[in-house]
């Protein structure tokens, strides 16, 4: 329920709404995922314009904590998925990093012929066979990306007839190849997801979302690229930044 906003206090009344909006957020009053009514209704309830009502709301999405969809309305996003500082770790551990429960599905699994893009991150000859795992990634059984590893078919024998199921491939590959990552170079840039790729992230088409491209090596050199389309509702990165 909203606070009545005081207009004698000097505080612009679109950042009292912004500051009762989040603590209604922060009492869980709409949950992660859910949409917030309309800046219609809102502004009804809280007296005031709906320039003032899009204003307040403006912040709030600017700060990540809700997000809008084109046609569909405004969400509250799910602030429990943001990296912090980046390592050479799995997503896996990323997510256990963060109290969640890190899932895959695997949607496919074959080797193919290298391409030239994979074959530049791995450094190998074009048309080399590589492994490819294409998995749904979700975490707390909700989806969250779809990632698609290429490995070198050659460091990694009889690597397809092993069942992954749930597990870390990183894990196996530590645990079955003695693979110890030490360096990874990830690239990020904003698109939409397309049709078939909003199917499997329950989310609608053009939806917003990281691409992500991962090359990550041993002390042998690279041994994983890795692309991923990543929910922009679900997933955040924050870095910390110092002056030099």
């Amino acid at each position: 329920m909203s606070h009545p906003l005081d207009p004698s206090t000097g505080v612009p009344l679109h950042m009292q709404v912004e500051e009762d909006l989040r603590r209604r957020i922060d009492a869980r009053e709409w949950v992660p995922g859910e949409r917030i009514p309309g800046e219609e209704h809102l502004g009804e309830a809280y007296g005031v314009s709906r320039i003032t009502m899009r204003q307040a709301i403006g912040r709030l999405v600017s700060r990540g904590l809700l997000v809008r969809e084109r046609g569909r309305g405004t969400f509250v996003r799910d602030t429990a998925l943001v990296a912090g500082a980046r390592h050479v770790t799995s997503f896996t551990s990323e997510l256990a990093q963060l109290g969640l429960v890190a899932s895959a599905k695997v949607l496919d699994a074959s080797l193919v012929p290298a391409d030239e893009p994979n074959a530049l991150a791995l450094s190998i000859v074009e048309g080399e066979p590589m492994v490819r795992i294409h998995r749904l990634r979700s975490a707390d059984g909700k989806p969250i990306g779809l990632q698609t590893s290429y490995l070198p078919a050659a460091r990694f024998p009889g690597l397809l007839e092993v069942d992954l199921g749930d597990s870390s491939l990183y894990e196996l590959l530590r645990r079955q190849y003695r693979i110890t990552p030490v360096h990874a170079v990830e690239t990020f840039t904003v698109g939409l997801i397309k049709g078939a790729d909003a199917r499997l992230l329950d989310v609608a088409p053009r939806t917003p979302a990281f691409f992500v491209e991962r090359v990550t090596q041993d002390n042998l050199g690279p041994f994983e690229r890795v692309t991923s389309v990543m929910r922009g509702d679900r997933y955040q990165i924050r870095f910390a930044l110092r002056s030099p």
